[in-house]
């Protein structure tokens, strides 16, 4: 392990934190049957923007990411393969089987490549500006599946992997990566399986896709995965981000940590069983943020513009320092929710309360025992 003795800075520092996003994320979309046919970090940005959390003074354009910063982690015929089916608008067989591409888990689209490339850059810029200590919040980067050489589970790049590589080219050798999904952050995780620099802890639904991430699933020792039963509630999520997270977080002494912060754990989300509040994401973004000097957070699924608008709209208060589940909605935020769409049975007729508030209904509940008992089994470190 490394050196517990090492340097360690003893708290974030009080800049302002700051948030990349991109244009690009407006009106890109994988195509009207995929789940991800619906705008996100759009959403969020003017959302946060509506509810006067965001200013220009600490908003970025993302930049993207060029061949050789992808080439980090991913294969550079991956890479030239990507970057032919956004300009050709297809792919061959072989080139479909080799890399899993232009199916519709990762369907061909217009910014196939650029989408991703940007979110990947903004993570690698975001490691950059948390160099001497602070907080970025990089919606877009949450993209945890994609391997060396293929797309997985709507991934493309990697940028949460990117970006923990860009830290770990800053010297730094005790990262923690803690991935709130609902599905289980496998791509990260395999990619740092034997580097005893990164610590990385998973919480998910149990039996979901990719069905990796069990609980005695360790990588070589330097993993720890929390699977979820279905229909997990806020004061067990609460528990598990208590009992095990912060401890393990706490014992490790990390340099710099990168929050994941899928919004798919939501009650209101289509793509899991779980059932979460928006409010137990914002808390748990919230206990873990000053646990090291440098945070990256980044956003990860969710399939709901409206929950994950607000989720991640949300995430920005919490780390500027304001509740959100004390703030009035704007007229102006107001208009933002009003004006979404989603062509899906639950978004046809939505109900006032993803327009007319931020904030989600507690979703409290007793703790099972299969919670308080997979919190303490990984609760040790070693």
């Amino acid at each position: 392990m490394p050196d517990s003795a090492a340097p360690l800075l003893s708290s974030v520092a009080t800049t302002r934190p700051l948030y990349l996003g991109g244009e690009i994320y407006r009106h890109s979309s994988y195509g009207k049957k995929h789940p991800l046919s619906i705008p996100r970090v759009s959403v969020a940005t003017d959302l946060a923007r509506a509810m006067g959390w965001l200013d220009d003074a600490v908003y970025l354009d993302s930049p993207m990411a060029t061949p050789e910063q992808l080439a980090r982690f991913h294969d550079r015929d991956y890479i030239a393969a990507v970057q032919r089916a956004e300009r050709d608008q297809k792919v061959d067989l072989d080139t479909a089987l080799r890399y899993a591409l232009g199916k519709l888990e990762n369907p061909v689209f217009p910014e196939m490549y650029r989408r991703p490339a940007i979110a990947a850059g903004a993570a690698i810029l975001a490691a950059d500006l948390v160099r001497d200590g602070g907080v970025v919040h990089s919606p877009a980067s949450g993209t945890h599946h994609a391997r060396p050489a293929r797309a997985s589970g709507f991934c493309f790049f990697n940028a949460p992997v990117l970006g923990i590589m860009a830290l770990l080219d800053q010297g730094l050798d005790r990262i923690l990566y803690v991935d709130l999904d609902a599905h289980h952050g496998d791509g990260v995780q395999d990619a740092f399986h034997d580097d005893e620099r990164v610590l990385t802890i998973s919480t998910h639904e149990e039996g979901r896709w990719p069905h990796t991430g069990k609980l005695d699933d360790r990588a070589g020792g330097m993993a720890r995965n929390i699977p979820l039963p279905a229909g997990v509630n806020d004061d067990e999520f609460r528990h598990v981000v208590e009992e095990a997270i912060i401890p393990l977080a706490v014992a490790y002494r990390p340099q710099a940590m990168m929050i994941q912060t899928g919004a798919d754990a939501l009650a209101d989300d289509p793509l899991s069983r779980l059932s979460l509040s928006n409010r137990a994401l914002w808390r748990a973004v919230g206990d873990l943020v000053g646990l090291a000097p440098r945070t990256i957070v980044v956003g990860g699924g969710g399939y709901n513009p409206w929950s994950v608008g607000r989720a991640w709209a949300g995430i920005w208060a919490v780390l500027n320092g304001i509740d959100p589940t004390e703030a009035a909605l704007t007229p102006a935020a107001a208009d933002v929710l009003k004006s979404l769409t989603w062509d899906r049975r639950e978004g046809r007729n939505p109900p006032r309360r993803w327009m007319e508030t931020l904030v989600d209904p507690p979703h409290e509940g007793p703790i099972r025992d299969m919670v308080r008992q997979a919190a303490a089994s990984v609760r040790d470190l070693w």
